[in-house]
């Protein structure tokens, strides 16, 4: 039954990857590679912090435990304890948003969906370039919007680190009288704690992390499949010296 939900919800955040990307495209938005390397722990150790200050609050990632994310990131439990476990008392339990959900969906309008697949639903560029395309709009509730999720109900959580943005966005009508929507890009309206390097860097962790915990057990199948490969190389090379050997009076 577990497996069958897990199975259900990446279907269901699969499809709803289907309908927003198709509405990024039709803004013209081409998404920036997310440039991210699952090998770099301090990385990673950032992008947890990064995820527990942030976006903890309201988003769950029911799928990961703490002791995996210290073993893997290199972080004793003291570590763990002091730095990413503000709403947990035992090591083996996963992490949940400290938000309750009926309350995040009266707020927001819907629950903020669990993240521990999120990365391999929409893949790590998707979310790099949502969290940096968050733009002021009047009209929104939240008082923004973002070109890669029109009509986002996600407020801009990083606007301290980011600042606020507008965003430049033109229609264009085609000689058969449709309409094309295109994105030209942003310009900055208020400074914010970072410049843009630096906060490409920050989205640039926290997206690591997201696709660290997707798969964590990614770097060790990538190292095991590694180990496999040289044996098979290996006694593939033992196997044709033996061949040689056994037919070498053969004509």
């Amino acid at each position: 039954m577990v497996k069958f939900k897990n199975i259900a919800s990446l279907v269901i955040v699969s499809t709803y990857l289907f309908t927003t990307q198709g509405l990024a495209a039709s803004a013209g938005v081409e998404l920036e590679s997310a440039d991210i390397d699952p090998s770099n722990i301090h990385s990673l150790q950032r992008g947890a912090a990064n995820f527990m200050n942030y976006c903890s609050g309201c988003h769950s990632a029911k799928y990961v435990r703490y002791e995996t994310i210290g073993k893997d990131l290199d972080l004793s439990e003291k570590m763990l304890v002091d730095n990413l476990m503000f709403n947990a008392e035992r090591t083996f339990e996963t992490i949940q948003a400290s938000m309750p959900s009926d309350d995040a969906a009266q707020w927001y309008g819907t629950t903020p969906p669990d993240l521990s697949l999120m990365a391999r639903a929409k893949g790590a560029d998707y979310i790099f370039n949502f969290l940096k395309g968050f733009y002021v709009e009047a009209e929104s509730p939240t008082g923004v919007n973002n070109i890669v999720l029109p009509g986002t109900s996600m407020p801009h959580v990083l606007w301290e680190l980011q600042g606020y943005q507008s965003a430049h966005i033109e229609n264009h009508e085609n000689d058969d009288g449709s309409v094309t929507t295109t994105f030209e890009g942003f310009e900055q309206m208020t400074p914010g704690m970072m410049d843009s390097e630096d906060y490409d860097k920050f989205v640039r962790d926290t997206v690591n992390f997201l696709a660290y915990i997707a798969e964590p057990i990614r770097g060790f199948r990538v190292m095991l499949g590694k180990w496999v490969i040289m044996y098979l190389i290996f006694f593939l090379i033992i196997a044709r010296m033996l061949k040689k050997q056994i037919w070498k009076d053969v004509k």
